[in-house]
């Protein structure tokens, strides 16, 4: 029962993005929880959030939001492509450290999403919403981390 929190925190990151928040004079925007919780699992526990489950999440995502469908799925899982690898390098460090490979990781991340709806629009969109999305994002993350780290010691202890 406890393998599953990974997938169940993770699905709950999704349900938290479909909700936009509405900033005044802004387009309504959601910091990318679902990336925030792939991240953190695949530093973690990768064992208990396995690619075909984050391809799940991130298609129902997709469906249940509008959104491009697949689109998040593909984004989980390049995300996990790119952390799995640095993972024995990552877990060892101090948080700092990881907020910045977070840092990196949702600029990538946004900046795709960015690309691929100018591809599919034939004509480059406007900026200042992924830019705030991702700066809102990278804000958001050390509560996430947080809550995420909390969750993980209590139920399935440290890795």
């Amino acid at each position: 029962m406890i393998n599953v929190l990974p997938i169940a925190t993770t699905v709950l990151a999704a349900l938290l993005s479909i909700e936009p928040l509405h900033l005044d004079s802004y387009a309504v925007l959601t910091p990318a929880f679902t990336l925030m919780a792939t991240y953190h699992w695949t530093i973690y526990r990768p064992d208990f959030l396995p690619a075909p489950s984050l391809f799940l999440i991130g298609t129902i995502q997709d469906l249940l939001s509008g959104g491009l469908p697949g689109e998040t799925a593909v984004t989980l899982l390049l995300a996990r492509a790119i952390v799995l690898p640095q993972r024995h390098y990552l877990v060892a460090q101090p948080f700092p450290f990881i907020w910045a490979g977070f840092t990196l990781l949702t600029g990538g991340a946004i900046l795709f999403s960015w690309a691929l709806h100018s591809l599919l629009a034939e004509e480059l969109l406007d900026l200042r919403g992924p830019v705030l999305r991702t700066v809102l994002t990278i804000s958001a993350f050390p509560i996430a981390s947080f809550l995420l780290g909390r969750s993980q010691r209590a139920l399935i202890g440290a890795d």
